[in-house]
């Protein structure tokens, strides 16, 4: 079963360099020179733990390889919901 849906011009998978690459070409072209598909990863990443993710959920979508590397995310987020609710306690 063939999983890949993008494909180089030579219809082979991209490598992930390789797609970080065009990801970039792509967004230049759209006039987002400051997009890019590691933004894109942290973004979702960082959206997933905000929204209540655990890192184990957030790493089968953004394949990150170890929980160190998505813990980053759900500490933060983690820290934006204690300070919001920290912070509705002064209404």
């Amino acid at each position: 079963m063939q999983l890949t849906f993008l494909l180089t011009q030579f219809g082979k998978p991209f490598t992930a360099n390789g797609f970080g690459n065009k990801f970039k070409d792509w967004c230049r072209q759209a006039d987002l020179p400051h997009c890019s598909a590691h933004g894109v990863r942290k973004a979702t990443s960082t959206a997933l733990a905000e929204s209540g993710a655990t890192p184990h959920e957030i790493m089968a979508i953004t394949g990150h390889q170890t929980l160190e590397e998505v813990e980053r995310y759900t500490k933060a987020a983690s820290r934006k919901k204690t300070a919001d609710a920290a912070m509705s306690k002064l209404k």
